[in-house]
């Protein structure tokens, strides 16, 4: 057993509002330089649609990930040797028109444009070129059209649903969208690193964050293209990689990333979780179907004897030990079962976890009035037996999270559903009956897991909500210089970015 730590992020995907309030406090934290201007290393999509960049799920043509050929897993990109012949020339990267060209808007025309009898106005121009730009597309271009017919129909994620179903979602009394927040996984298995011809991509052992060494950076942007997700970018004013650094300087001082601290909705959990490395390429090598609970059988218990043993021995200290036991995430990840990763079929081990939506219930049109094609007497427990009441397709759901197996959505499903029918019936009806007990029990839940999960879930304080360990930065510079002496020296001397050619 070779125990390490994690440190994961969680998204309550029924509680985001798209405010996009992550998206831009990440963006004026990170991404607001020259080069960077396309860059959103935060993003939230509206689903069903196409995404960012455009249609960055069809690993047909991105060639993003790993897959399974035989008894071997390999980069779904290229092998070491086909890797050498694309060094120069890969056409699974994605261009800046699948992002989209950055633009600004020539306010000086408003003031220095010659009297007439027209009203001047502020072309838009491109951030890259300086030149007139007819804008197409834009950040967040599809938010909220969830029903249309561009974007919504052209989900990858759609494939596999029925067509007759496809059509039901775009009849006005069935259309649908939820919210889907999006940050560089930290995978376990990163593709990107793997793909780099460099070696400029790692992941810190300590708590697990992938990180770009831009001084190794030698643009061959293989990291862009072999990243399913598409959370690598490059700039293309310093000619180097860049992504999402988990807010790494915040959570060595304490702090939630950007991204989760400002989240309106409160939908994101920050915690550790302990894992086993040694588990990592047998989990990542089981058929598609089994993808959820191998990736679940990686993360350790915190409470067990042998594995606190296995931690301390791996220099993994008692404050992260004891952060990892109250961690949201391994409450929702390993013992509720509820939060599942984003693509497990892209086989890297993705370490950012998803409570997936209960939508609406489907309507149909009775007597020219629209009515829940639910019974009236039963409504609550009808929904429990029939998922495929609900508007979003079970097998769209799985696609999503569970690589495709809809038996671990119907899971959730039935656990999240039997958690709403408990505290719906103990808060507003005043008891429990008898039915609402048997589907908890059905569920697999308890009555004080049902609780637990009602308060983590809508009442969390931010000491529950984010659960993040001491770093202790002294100890690691001591490793290769006097602490004292460093303390003296912080914040003195240049700081040089990146410079191309470097």
């Amino acid at each position: 057993m070779n125990v390490r730590a994690h440190m994961s992020m969680l998204f309550h995907l029924d509680k985001c509002i798209g405010c996009h309030t992550c998206s831009i406090a990440c963006k004026n934290l990170w991404t607001d330089r020259k080069g960077a201007e396309y860059m959103w290393w935060n993003n939230v999509e509206t689903r069903p649609g196409t995404g960012y960049p455009t249609r960055w799920e069809d690993q047909r043509h991105y060639r993003g990930g790993w897959e399974l050929k035989g008894s071997k897993l390999r980069l779904r990109l290229h092998s070491r040797a086909g890797g050498l012949g694309k060094i120069f020339y890969n056409p699974a990267l994605p261009t800046l028109d699948d992002y989209y060209e950055p633009f600004t808007f020539r306010y000086q025309d408003l003031f220095n444009a010659p009297a007439g009898d027209d009203q001047p106005t502020a072309i838009p121009i491109s951030k890259i070129t300086g030149d007139p730009l007819d804008i197409q597309t834009g950040p967040n271009w599809d938010d909220d059209l969830g029903g249309s017919g561009i974007y919504a129909s052209n989900d990858p994620s759609l494939d596999g649903v029925p067509e007759e179903v496809r059509r039901q979602m775009n009849e006005l009394e069935r259309v649908v969208f939820n919210y889907l927040p999006r940050i560089c996984n930290h995978c376990l298995n990163p593709a990107c690193a793997a793909a780099c011809p460099s070696g400029a991509i790692y992941k810190r052992a300590e708590d697990g964050v992938v990180l770009v060494n831009e001084n190794k950076c030698r643009a061959w942007r293989m990291c862009v293209a072999a990243c399913p997700y598409k959370k690598v970018y490059y700039n293309w004013s310093t000619g180097k990689s860049e992504k999402c650094i988990l807010c790494f300087p915040r959570l060595e001082t304490g702090q939630a990333p950007a991204c989760a601290h400002s989240c309106v909705g409160r939908i994101r959990y920050m915690g550790v979780l302990l894992y086993d490395a040694d588990r990592i390429p047998d989990a990542a090598m089981v058929p598609d179907e089994q993808l959820v609970e191998a990736h679940r059988k990686v993360i350790l218990d915190p409470f067990d004897p042998e594995v606190i043993a296995g931690a301390r021995a791996n220099g993994i200290e008692d404050s992260w030990i004891e952060a990892a036991q109250n961690s949201p995430a391994y409450k929702f990840v390993k013992e509720w079962g509820i939060a599942l990763p984003l693509h497990a079929e892209y086989r890297t081990m993705a370490m950012m976890y998803y409570i997936p939506p209960l939508s609406p219930v489907v309507s149909v049109i009775e007597n020219e009035l629209f009515k829940l094609d639910l019974a009236d007497e039963r409504h609550d427990f009808e929904l429990f037996q029939r998922l495929d009441a609900a508007r979003l397709p079970v097998k769209y759901l799985a696609n999503l999270f569970s690589a495709g197996n809809e038996q671990i959505i119907r899971e959730v499903m039935h656990k999240l559903l039997a958690v709403r029918l408990y505290m719906r019936h103990k808060t507003v009806r005043g008891s429990v009956n008898g039915d609402t007990l048997g589907y908890l029990a059905e569920a697999g839940l308890t009555t004080e897991k049902a609780e637990a999960i009602y308060k983590l879930t809508t009442l969390p304080n931010q000491k529950e909500q984010f659960v993040i360990p001491q770093y202790h930065r002294e100890t690691a510079v001591e490793a290769w210089k006097d602490p004292l002496a460093h303390k003296g020296e912080v914040g003195f001397g240049f700081i040089q970015p990146p410079q191309r050619g470097e």
